[in-house]
């Protein structure tokens, strides 16, 4: 990596997909085991809602009645998204990193940016196992929490989230895969083609 980065040539890898895809847990492990920095988009969006009045924003908030309400208050006011995207692209502009970011494929012009695909089902079973609730609540949160996240960025952005995939170099159907599965895979695809290993 510091070789990379001496060059010029900064390492910057975007993680991407809806709710329950793995992004976040494949993201904190790729920039374990590659020596880079980590930026949630979404834990960044949590801070805003904290200082915002919001209360406990752990593990599943975003799928409670108050990560939808504060989805709600970011459809009526773009302010705490242009926010974290500006810091998000300060962030990229200094460090190697790790992005687990929804926005960061459209807005880079740099990076390798990874989109993990999986089914609504499978999606909604993970979710559901990790926040301790029905597979049916856990579906029902997830199509309102897509449907107005997409609205978000569409207006915002123009691009729409789960269904644009021209900026990514990779798009993984997660499925049929364990997690140790698909960060191997990743791990094989950033040594051989953004490391050149």
């Amino acid at each position: 990596m510091d070789a990379l980065a001496s060059k010029g040539n900064p390492v910057i890898i975007c993680v991407c997909g809806l709710a329950g895809s793995g992004k976040s847990t494949l993201g904190t492990r790729i920039a374990r085991k590659y020596g880079l920095k980590f930026f949630s988009g979404g834990n960044a969006l949590k801070a805003l809602a904290v200082d915002e009045g919001y209360g406990d924003v752990e593990r599943g908030w975003w799928e409670s009645s108050d990560g939808m309400r504060f989805l709600r208050e970011r459809l009526k006011d773009s302010k705490f998204d242009k926010a974290i995207d500006r810091k998000l692209l300060e962030f990229a502009r200094k460090e190697n990193a790790v992005l687990d970011s929804w926005t960061m494929p459209w807005l880079l012009d740099v990076g390798f940016k990874v989109w993990l695909d999986a089914s609504f089902e499978k999606r909604a079973h993970r979710v559901a196992g990790r926040d301790r609730i029905s597979v049916q609540e856990a579906s029902e949160a997830l199509k309102r929490k897509e449907a107005e996240t997409r609205e978000i960025y569409r207006e915002l952005y123009g691009f729409s989230l789960g269904e644009d995939f021209e900026p990514f170099h990779l798009i993984l159907d997660t499925d049929l895969l364990e997690a140790d599965e698909v960060f191997s895979i990743l791990c094989a695809v950033i040594d051989n083609h953004v490391l050149h290993k």
